[in-house]
């Protein structure tokens, strides 16, 4: 089977490609098309300059502070100047996005100066635009989508990226030749034991093109969502941001408002000081979020209602439980500014990539506005540089292994490692700790599996974090002051990751993997 463009990944920014890519085009989607994905899940909405009071430079200054000072100034300001257009397109696609008199209207989150967050019933951006998206895509006659497809590997033909060795619904493996592969595969969020993201975010499209030989950016900056709701599941779900920015308030055990002697901002800080500020309050005791003086709470914000009914609880009449959660991941696969990877042939795009717009801490409502700025860059950059390949070299796996549940007792392990000793706070002895268990699962795993592929993708960050010596945005470090190194994104490949967990660990080889 071969096609012009692959696209491994049916979020926002792979049918986001889809629908601007010329040419034939076959996108992999793992499940039915726009289900299961994080897209889809998405509450806050977009951030985009459209106040009178507002400018696109403004919101790439509010990008860069909240950033940590690594954040990308030329990436910032593409997605600041180019966001408010492709919200339009979106309305004009008949996303029904809230409006007022004059137009959007606009709501505040943490670290915006500005309100403008545009929005889809209060908390349904995310699942509102992916079903017009995918909508228009089944009338696309360019794109062919197949569903229930798992990518598992890169192939790779003469020093480039020449298509993918995937499992099709009847657990048969097939290579698939492109003379352009676009990563658009989501996140890391199922590597901790607390998140907000869907089964699909293992890092798998960060594992594949760590094998290939692809370089890694900002693998240690994990984002923990201050306000999962605490039901006991999993995934957990999400209480949006957008309530704190409409006036509600996180409580400890005894009521109080513990926010205020933490931040200036109280319930507005930035999303990592809020994450902490929860997390060394639960242990004390647990910690409520009370959006009950929100006006029109249930009609607002349907979503929220929804979850907590789920759970027993009735958000309009009582304050209830929340914790942070893994929610978005800042590092991956390194871009430039029209998606291209550092291995020819390969671009990549949404949660799964690094451009460089949320450095140390993403600003709220940038991840779908990147999403759809870069997907239409590489839908665009029409320098393929390509070649129609007769044949592959060796893929980096010989064959797809089955993940068969035999190894699920090594992930539990693994997500529950990841939220002990590479999670909110973190130190060196315990990064070093993971790296050396990490280093085992993958080096006992077979390439290309389940536990490999989260392995690898763990291993990145935990080596990541070890490597960074200081306390930046969400990378926060008990035994390291804050932000004291000059600032500077870092970059990593699988191979010198494995080289320094070899050497961080002081576990040998063969001692068996325990918590």
């Amino acid at each position: 089977m071969k096609t012009g463009t692959l696209i491994i990944g049916a979020g926002l920014a792979g049918v986001c490609v889809a629908l601007q890519a010329r040419g034939p085009v076959l996108l992999l989607s793992p499940n039915r098309l726009g289900e299961g994905c994080a897209s889809d899940w998405a509450q806050g909405g977009i951030a985009a300059a459209f106040d009178a009071d507002d400018h696109p430079q403004a919101h790439a200054r509010d990008t860069i502070e909240a950033g940590g000072g690594i954040v990308d100034a030329e990436s910032a300001r593409l997605l600041s100047e180019s966001v408010a257009d492709a919200v339009r397109d979106l309305a004009d696609i008949g996303v029904p996005f809230d409006r007022n008199d004059g137009g959007f209207a606009l709501g505040r989150e943490a670290a915006h100066s500005r309100a403008r967050i545009v929005r889809v019933g209060g908390d349904g951006a995310g699942h509102a635009i992916m079903e017009i998206l995918v909508q228009a895509l089944r009338r696309c006659k360019n794109v062919r989508v197949l569903e229930g497809v798992q990518a598992r590997d890169l192939l790779l033909a003469q020093g480039r990226v020449a298509g993918v060795l995937a499992r099709d619904g009847d657990g048969k493996a097939v290579r698939i030749r492109a003379r352009r592969t676009v990563l658009a595969c989501g996140g890391i969020g199922q590597l901790y034991r607390f998140t907000t993201n869907p089964a699909a975010s293992r890092g798998e499209g960060i594992a594949m093109a760590a094998r290939a030989g692809a370089v890694l950016s900002d693998m240690e900056f994990v984002q923990f969502h201050p306000t999962a709701i605490d039901t006991g599941g999993d995934p957990l779900p999400l209480a949006t941001e957008a309530l704190r920015g409409d006036g509600a308030v996180l409580l400890d055990r005894q009521g109080t408002r513990f926010l205020r002697r933490v931040h200036p901002s109280s319930e507005l800080a930035p999303r990592d000081v809020v994450a902490r500020a929860i997390q060394r309050e639960r242990k004390l005791g647990p910690v409520f979020l009370d959006a009950r003086g929100i006006k029109d709470l249930s009609a607002r914000f349907p979503a929220l209602l929804r979850a907590c009914r789920g759970a027993g609880i009735d958000p309009c009449r009582e304050a209830f439980p929340v914790l942070p959660a893994a929610h978005y991941h800042m590092g991956g696969i390194a871009i430039d500014a029209n998606g291209r990877t550092s291995l020819p042939g390969l671009w990549a795009c949404g949660e799964v990539a690094s451009s460089g717009c949320h450095g140390a801490n993403r600003l709220a409502g940038n991840s779908l506005g990147e999403a759809i700025v870069f997907a239409k860059r590489i839908a665009r950059d029409r320098k393929d540089d390509g070649a129609d390949f007769t044949r592959f070299d060796l893929p980096c796996i010989d064959d797809i292994p089955e993940d068969n549940g035999a190894e699920d007792k090594d992930i539990e392990q693994l997500r529950d490692l990841m939220s002990r000793r590479v999670g909110i706070e973190r130190d060196e002895s315990g990064l070093r700790f993971a790296c050396g268990k990490l280093l085992q699962w993958k080096r006992k795993s077979r390439a290309g599996g389940r536990l490999s592929n989260m392995s690898t993708a763990a291993l990145l960050i935990a080596v990541s974090a070890l490597q960074r010596r200081e306390s930046r945005g969400c990378h926060f470090r008990l035994d390291a002051a804050a932000a004291t190194l000059p600032p500077q994104r870092s970059a990593i490949t699988l191979a010198q990751a494995e080289d320094i967990a070899g050497q961080a660990s002081s576990l040998p080889q063969e001692q068996p993997i325990s918590l």
